[in-house]
């Protein structure tokens, strides 16, 4: 049973005897198996050792198997099949141990072999568990991600800046929106083919990437437009920061036409007394300083007319 050698579970109860008497039938399946004697210790295995399953006594001195189960609970990332151990069979206190959190319930004294098999429905259910999680993260990964230059789309890029916009009015720092749009895009997918226009694509995802801080954000828009994030600098500093872009990209070369100049206009726009301060409004700001990038003959950066010095 590969699944058995790889799976681990922790055992929590206070009485020698029956965590001896649980332990002892489930290494004898192959399982790797880590035994606490008492609540707290049992939740820093949880979090230590990470288990598929964990067995608990119901009565313990320090916390309860109920209790136990809350706590197990409140993370909610790491998914732990809970079975309680219990002397009692009334069934409300089996419906009480239920509704705590735990997912299933074995009295004493137990038959080994039961144990071991609700073990194995508890190891599958986790299985089974970690795969829809892995997958969730996976599609919400894909969901702020732009399919063909691997970078934040625009729904990452507003969510990352809507909050460091928040902080940067509240603690009063630089804060800057580039707009970049690619220039004569069209004339070189018409002209070369959409492949061409890909590649182009990536390579200036490539530089973008290459030139921004990891503590700032860049992504594609959408089309042949970008967008970045800027903070803690002033005007100056922005300046330096998107010439760079601009001059990296510049130079890019395609081996398949070399021939083919790649250029790219900006338009920024930072806080500024008496200005929007509005993520919408410096997207705005910063897509008219854009426009005139363009009027004035592209493969250059513009400015809001208003702007933080």
């Amino acid at each position: 049973m590969p699944m058995a050698r790889q799976a681990k579970i922790v055992v929590a109860g206070d009485s020698p005897v029956y965590r001896e008497l649980v332990r002892q039938a489930l290494v004898e399946k192959g399982y790797g198996v880590k035994v606490a004697a008492n609540g707290r210790q049992a939740v820093e295995l949880v979090s230590d050792f990470r288990p598929g399953v964990l067995v608990t006594d119901w009565e313990m001195p320090d916390l309860s198997g109920l209790e136990l189960s809350n706590i197990v609970r409140q993370n909610p990332s790491s998914f732990v099949y809970i079975i309680l151990l219990t002397a009692n069979s009334n069934k409300d206190q089996v419906v009480e141990g239920l509704q705590s959190g735990a997912d299933d319930y074995l009295t004493k004294p137990f038959h080994p072999g039961e144990l071991v098999a609700r073990v194995a429905v508890g190891l599958r259910m986790a299985e089974l568990t970690q795969e829809i999680q892995s997958k969730n993260k996976l599609l919400e990964e894909l969901s702020l991600t732009d399919s063909l230059t691997g970078m934040p789309n625009r729904r990452a890029f507003e969510q990352w800046t809507t909050r460091e916009l928040e902080s940067a009015l509240r603690h009063e720092f630089g804060f800057w929106i580039v707009m970049a749009d690619l220039d004569r895009f069209k004339s070189i997918n018409d002209n070369h083919g959409h492949a061409a226009g890909d590649e182009v694509l990536k390579r200036f995802s490539a530089v973008m990437r290459g030139n921004t801080r990891a503590s700032n954000m860049c992504a594609r828009f959408g089309g042949e437009e970008f967008v970045m994030a800027l903070s803690h600098l002033d005007a100056s500093g922005v300046g330096i920061a998107v010439e760079r872009v601009r001059s990296a990209f510049a130079v890019e070369r395609l081996s398949f036409a070399p021939e083919l100049s790649m250029t790219a206009s900006f338009g920024v726009a930072g806080l500024s007394p008496g200005a929007t301060t509005t993520l919408d409004g410096l997207l705005s700001r910063a897509d008219a300083a854009l426009y005139r990038a363009k009027e004035k003959g592209r493969n250059r950066i513009e400015l809001a007319e208003t702007f933080c010095l």
